[in-house]
């Protein structure tokens, strides 16, 4: 829990604070824009919540937080109605998490309500009051793992919902040496009518993405928006396999149609599909000739 006496000077006076153990995972700051802003890279408050609508966002980060940094002065008293909003819905039924993970540095999850099954992108902090509701909204079919490093709680939901995990074999470790579904080479694979898992190593030798109802790409590391340098890019400080491969995987992924880039780290992004297109070809141009390597 966040600690009053561990309070950020660089906070806004109220009753909304972030302390000292924030490790700058950028939540709290697009969860809810209006609150929390970088300061001495850290996050802060930088205005309190002035409406029922920045009081809730301001609570969904607070619960989202992975390392409890965000806290209140007086006990909040609608921390059931943030729980109870939680996942929180994108488009078409699928939805962000929250409860983002220490272990996975704070990567957003994702939920996938289908008929077919339900998918779990990533895990999320293993917490019961989002148990509850995921299970209220048909529980997990499958949960996907798009790479090594975001796995966090992945155990605990599959023993709790008896999912089938899928992760590539290039990036098993001995915490996933009993993942269900183990991915195998380089080529696309049609898991269903709506859903195709492309393998695109770079950031991690088994890394894949997700592209669900030929719509939302879910990209764990592999491709997020840049707040600094205003389009799509990849995280080349951290790519930790091989950063030519990671643009050739991304040549191959341009060929693709989307709408949304759902990342684990990073921004979001929704495009129509011409725009995304756009937005690809600056990604690759800016992978290949780089100006700001630092993001």
């Amino acid at each position: 829990m966040a600690k009053l006496a561990k309070r950020r000077s660089e906070n806004i006076s109220g009753n909304f604070y972030v302390d000292s153990t924030c490790i700058d995972c950028d939540t709290c700051r697009w969860m809810a824009s209006e609150i929390f802003t970088e300061v001495g890279e850290q996050s802060a408050v930088y205005q309190q919540p002035s409406n029922e609508i920045e009081q809730l966002k301001a609570m969904q980060a607070l619960l989202s937080c992975p390392t409890a940094s965000i806290g209140t002065v007086e006990k909040p008293k609608d921390i059931k109605v943030a729980q109870q909003s939680l996942p929180i819905l994108i488009a078409d039924k699928v939805y962000h998490c929250g409860y983002h993970a220490e272990n996975s540095y704070g990567a957003a999850s994702y939920f996938i309500q289908r008929a077919e099954g339900n998918i779990l992108v990533d895990s999320p902090r293993y917490s019961p009051p989002l148990v509850k509701r995921l299970e209220a909204m048909g529980g997990i079919r499958y949960l996907y793992l798009t790479h090594r490093d975001d796995v966090a709680d992945h155990q605990k939901f599959h023993d709790h919902f008896q999912c089938d995990r899928i992760l590539h074999s290039d990036d098993i470790t001995s915490d996933t040496k009993a993942v269900e579904i183990q991915l195998q080479g380089i080529d696309p694979i049609q898991f269903s009518d709506d859903v195709l898992i492309i393998p695109v190593p770079g950031h991690s030798k088994g890394h894949t993405v997700l592209l669900y109802d030929q719509k939302f790409l879910f990209t764990g590391d592999h491709l997020a928006w840049s707040k600094y340098l205003n389009h799509l890019y990849a995280f080349r400080a951290y790519s930790w396999y091989s950063w030519k491969e990671q643009v050739r995987s991304m040549e191959k992924l341009a060929n693709y149609s989307f709408e949304w880039v759902l990342p684990g780290h990073g921004r979001r992004f929704e495009g129509d599909r011409a725009t995304m297109k756009q937005q690809m070809q600056i990604c690759l141009n800016w992978m290949k000739n780089p100006v700001d390597t630092s993001h």
